[in-house]
């Protein structure tokens, strides 16, 4: 539509008002067009009769001043004399339709009557009531009582005044092309740099912000244009500061090992982080809720519900999937009304598990040290008193204290070795070692231990390749505490199957039995520091372990890059593997 476009809308307000400016302009032009051919005129004739007049009182000869009358007259009006002696004389006419004067006329309008009997002079429109033909007609007296009537039609004017009016309407055509050109022509140069502005506008609704408009004028819309550049700039400018600090701020929220959930105030999830979302799919597996469903967890939605109510910052704690969770969430002001809140869920399983391991830590220490202190006091004591009176019962009993002795250093030591191991201070010397030889070393030590519980102690190797790289040291540690677990879980008539096999990628060596076993709610424990499964199991109850040493074990195959596993199941056996990689070792 038209009027939907400024340059429509300027180009017919500027035509309508010259349109009606010019209207005016023409009815008062025409009115005083027509005044004037009329006060002409009538100023033409009273000349004329005027001019009669005074020669028809200078001369007597009547056929000589009507003859000169004729002369004197313009061709389209008619001179009528009213001679003192009541004689009428009237000149001819070109106009056709102009009737001749008649008496009647004088007797009709007074003010023709007038001129003859009271000497007036006389200037009139009037309509002869025989063709309803409109005259003007003037009268001029003369000596004794006569008149000089000049009068003519005024179809002659309204001719003249046609003319006058088609000049007038050619020449307001003419304005009015020009107007309706002049006003197309103004409107677009105004409305040209709009049009650039509204695309530019739309571009930067698009996020193209690089527009610029061109500034084509001086005035007020070039200024507009240089403000509308400068717009451009500073948004840009703000956008991208907003998506750096909007980048900025989800890359923290993507790093953080917490959880975090922005809600608004009706309950609904805006951002949500990996750990975040880890925790509401558990939530959601507990509750037997569809994955892709949306519903707010509800210990987060009544928190939210606590936060709006009190306007400040709400701790609770979650227990969920056998994992605790402390949640802190924090209300969001958009200036002075709550707007939402956002919550920082931290999953403390493991900083409460670390907290029962140091409890348990000080407890089996000191347990572990109590018995053996126990009695190299007791026995001390009974030597000090001379309660062993022979010299074997004295032997006997400071054999015991020796045992006890070693027993609590080697527990010491273990204990060290751990912590360095735990805080990262172990220092692993690779070598190339000959896996022969080394296992065999390692079998012999064995060997004794296991006929004295009458077990079945056997090796089977498979070596693509003859050398492995390891700590020898290390390994033969793990070898150690591996290899006497077995010995000490399997009852007689039982075996102990060490395998060792060797290729170019890792080394897989394994520890089977067919003893006791652990129970299956006990393997995922087996090795935590102190842990130890029902000692009813053991079988050589003069050798007891400090718990310690699966825990030492899986710390070196760690460093190593492998991995350790067990396997076991309740009076059938257990079977304790580990694998080292070989390309990776040589970065130590």
């Amino acid at each position: 539509m038209i009027w939907r476009s400024v340059v429509g809308k300027l180009a017919i307000t500027i035509f309508v008002l010259f349109s009606f400016v010019l209207f005016i302009l023409s009815i008062f032009l025409l009115e005083f067009f027509k005044n004037y051919h009329i006060s002409e005129a009538e100023k033409d004739m009273m000349q004329t009769a005027s001019k009669v007049s005074l020669f028809a009182d200078q001369q007597s000869d009547r056929n000589y001043i009507q003859e000169t009358t004729e002369l004197i007259k313009t061709p389209a009006s008619r001179v009528a004399i009213v001679y003192p002696d009541g004689e009428l004389w009237v000149s001819n006419t070109s106009s056709r339709d102009l009737k001749k004067f008649n008496e009647t006329w004088i007797e009709n309008e007074r003010d023709l009557s007038e001129v003859i009997i009271s000497d007036k002079k006389v200037q009139k429109e009037i309509m002869l009531p025989d063709n309803e033909m409109e005259i003007i007609i003037v009268g001029e007296p003369l000596l004794d009582n006569g008149a000089i009537f000049v009068y003519q039609s005024l179809e002659v004017i309204d001719q003249t005044e046609a003319e006058t009016s088609k000049i007038i309407i050619l020449a307001g055509g003419i304005a009015l092309i020009l107007t309706t050109f002049f006003a197309i022509f103004l409107s677009t140069r105004i409305s040209s740099p709009l049009i650039k502005m509204r695309e530019a506008a739309s571009n930067l609704t698009r996020g193209e912000f690089d527009t610029k408009v061109p500034i084509l004028t001086n005035d007020e819309i070039g200024d507009l244009a240089k403000e509308f550049n400068r717009m451009g700039m500073q948004l840009k400018f703000h956008i991208n500061a907003l998506r750096q600090e909007k980048e900025q701020l989800s890359s923290i929220v993507s790093s953080m090992a917490d959880g975090v959930v922005t809600l608004n105030r009706n309950g609904d999830m805006v951002v949500t982080n990996k750990p975040a979302d880890k925790f509401i799919e558990n939530w959601y597996f507990e509750n037997n809720i569809k994955v892709n469903s949306k519903e707010l967890p509800t210990e987060l939605n009544e928190t939210l519900q606590l936060v709006i109510s009190d306007e400040k910052e709400a701790l609770r704690e979650i227990n969920l999937q056998g994992r605790n969770y402390v949640m802190l969430m924090t209300p969001l002001y958009d200036q002075s009304y709550v707007r939402g809140a956002v919550a920082v869920i931290r999953d403390m399983t493991e900083e409460r598990r670390l907290d029962i391991l140091r409890k348990d830590f000080i407890a089996n220490v000191s347990h572990e040290l109590r018995t053996p202190i126990s009695l190299l006091q007791g026995y001390s004591e009974a030597i000090v008193d001379d309660i062993a009176e022979s010299k074997e019962d004295k032997n006997e009993l400071a054999k015991i204290i020796h045992e006890e002795s070693l027993r609590m250093n080697r527990l010491v030591n273990e204990l060290l070795d751990i912590a360095q191991m735990e805080a990262g201070h172990i220092k692993l010397n690779i070598e190339k070692v000959d896996l022969e030889s080394f296992v065999q070393r390692i079998m012999k030590k064995f060997q004794g231990l296991a006929n004295d519980n009458q077990l079945e102690l056997s090796l089977k190797e498979d070596f693509s390749i003859p050398n492995a790289s390891f700590d020898p040291d290390r390994i033969e540690q793990v070898f150690t505490n591996l290899i006497d677990n077995a010995i000490r879980h399997t009852s007689e008539n039982g075996f102990v199957n060490v395998i060792v096999k060797n290729t170019e990628n890792e080394l897989y060596v394994a520890i089977e039995d067919n003893g006791s076993g652990i129970p299956e709610e006990d393997l995922p424990f087996v090795f935590e520091r102190f842990y130890k499964a029902d000692k009813s199991r053991t079988r050589n109850n003069q050798k007891k372990g400090t718990g310690l040493g699966l825990a030492i074990a899986k710390n070196i195959i760690d460093t190593h890059n492998g991995l350790l596993n067990v396997k076991s199941k309740l009076n059938q056996g257990t079977t304790f593997s580990f694998i080292i990689p070989q390309r990776n070792n040589s970065k130590y």
